[in-house]
């Protein structure tokens, strides 16, 4: 006779194996506690009218992420990765919980996507121009009661307001975003409005995560630096909620920084001048990618063109379809927009706020534009071609303590090179971007002060670790001389 089959306990798994989940348990729970704040900080409608309690929201995020990636470093080496990847899927998910809230740039890409998709260049007409009146429909063109609300721009036309800011302007994106806006748009389904852009937000957020983890892998250092991207609260907010196009020019720009490390200079100009093609800001990351040319007695000009005739070649070609087609100039607003956010006005919009603060409003941009130029020097005489990315930091950084910008998705690219070269204390200017754009409008008489503050912070946050890192480093020089 066969005996009848038993049920049998299940092994009980290795101590190795709990000791790994005692481990990884402070990070996934932190994590858990960060989604969950995020979310709710999205779904927080009050950058209008709540902008204070928004900031609440802003903190809170920041520091489950703080807490999140420092638990990372208990986490066993070979669980890492996953974790990191895992954490940023449900990270950049939170994104897609409500309608873009801090920003309506989201809404033009939308527009551009449209207008290309008629077969019309989105370079020639602004949206409130009459050539266009036959694609307005009552989401991005709402009518009556609909229009009361805040985000909405009026125009010519009665009865009707836009969801899209300044819609009496030409469009400033570059040829690369626009192909990408047309691509979403192509891509969704009718009557889908902001979610295929917001998905493809996350799609870009995932994708720069991937490819962190990649090079770093491939470096043989600590993928716990991936997380700096992966689990930042500006990457569902930015990338994601409000879909800014720079998740885009960030993807390229990281992927170019990575193939120039392992000296397919070629490929890695290609890929930065797409980043470039995408949003114009990944430019101050060339001379990251040229580090070190300048070093020797002759200046290695061979090397600097394998990056640059690439790079300003993808640059050119990328515009010259939209030149053929269009009878308006393909860089739009963009002239407009650098005089409108008072680059050339050191007075406007709190612009050049630290560096106001020791010179007289007339020296600020030329101290601004002089010290940028010093910085670009140091890092191709004296930056390490190995690892591209440490020169982009620096330069990136510097700018954005000398012309401090308001606007926090600006700081999307320095966080991925942040994630790449592991000095954590230059998120600080991430975090100031985010004070910048919200907390400044919880207190309209102090705008500029709480602006210059934020920056001015960063900028103590980033010497300070500065200083730790050099001492760290004396102490092991010791050591090793002992």
């Amino acid at each position: 006779m066969i005996a009848p089959r038993t049920a049998t306990a299940p092994a009980a798994p290795p101590a190795a194996s709990r000791a790994a989940l005692r481990r990884s348990a402070p990070t996934a729970v932190l994590l858990a506690a960060l989604t969950t704040v995020l979310v709710l900080t999205v779904v927080e409608d009050g950058y209008y009218f709540h902008p204070g309690t928004l900031s609440w929201w802003y903190l809170a995020c920041w520091l489950l992420f703080a807490a999140a990636a420092w638990s990372l470093r208990r986490v066993p080496a070979r669980h890492r990765p996953g974790l990191v990847l895992a954490g940023g899927v449900l990270v950049a998910a939170t994104g897609l919980a409500a309608p873009p809230t801090t920003s309506t740039d989201m809404f033009r890409y939308a527009w551009d996507g449209r207008v290309q998709a008629a077969g019309i260049s989105p370079y020639d007409h602004a949206p409130a121009d009459r050539e266009l009146a036959g694609l307005r429909d009552d989401w991005l063109f709402p009518r009556g009661a609909a229009c009361e609300g805040p985000g909405r721009a009026r125009f010519d036309e009665a009865d009707r307001c836009t969801r899209l800011n300044r819609p009496k302007v030409h469009t400033i994106y570059p040829p690369v975003a626009e192909a990408y806006f047309l691509g979403v748009h192509g891509l969704s389904p009718a009557a889908a409005r902001h979610k295929p852009l917001q998905v493809g937000g996350a799609v870009l957020a995932v994708a720069t995560t991937g490819v962190l983890l990649l090079i770093l892998r491939r470096r043989g250092v600590d993928v716990t630096r991936a997380a700096y991207w992966a689990w930042c609260p500006a990457v569902p907010i930015e990338a994601v909620n409000n879909a800014h196009v720079d998740a885009l020019a960030v993807l390229f720009t990281v992927a170019g920084l990575g193939a120039v490390a392992v000296s397919r200079r070629a490929v890695g100009g290609l890929l930065i001048g797409a980043g470039i093609a995408a949003k114009m800001l990944p430019a101050v990351v060339l001379p990251g990618a040229l580090a070190g040319v300048l070093a020797g007695r002759r200046p290695d000009w061979r090397r600097a063109a394998t990056v640059l005739v690439p790079a300003t070649g993808c640059v050119a070609l990328s515009y010259l379809p939209y030149a053929l087609v269009s009878h308006a100039s393909v860089f739009g607003y963009l002239g407009g927009y650098a005089q409108e956010e008072g680059y050339d006005d050191a007075s406007a919009r709190s612009r050049y706020g630290l560096l106001r603060l020791v010179l007289p409003d007339s020296w600020a941009l030329p101290a601004a534009l002089v010290l940028v130029a010093l910085v670009v020097l140091y890092v191709l005489r004296r930056g390490d071609p190995q690892r591209p990315w440490s020169g982009a930091l620096l330069v990136l950084g510097w700018a954005f303590f000398l012309m401090t910008p308001g606007y926090s998705w600006y700081a999307l690219l320095l966080v991925a090179l942040v994630a790449l070269d592991g000095r954590w204390e230059w998120l600080a200017v991430a975090a100031a971007g985010a004070v910048c754009y919200v907390t400044a409008w919880a207190m309209p008489g102090s705008f500029d002060v709480v602006r210059t503050s934020a920056y001015a912070a960063a900028a103590a946050i980033v010497l300070a670790g500065w200083g730790m890192r050099r001492r760290a480093l004396s102490v092991a020089r010791v050591s090793v001389g002992a």
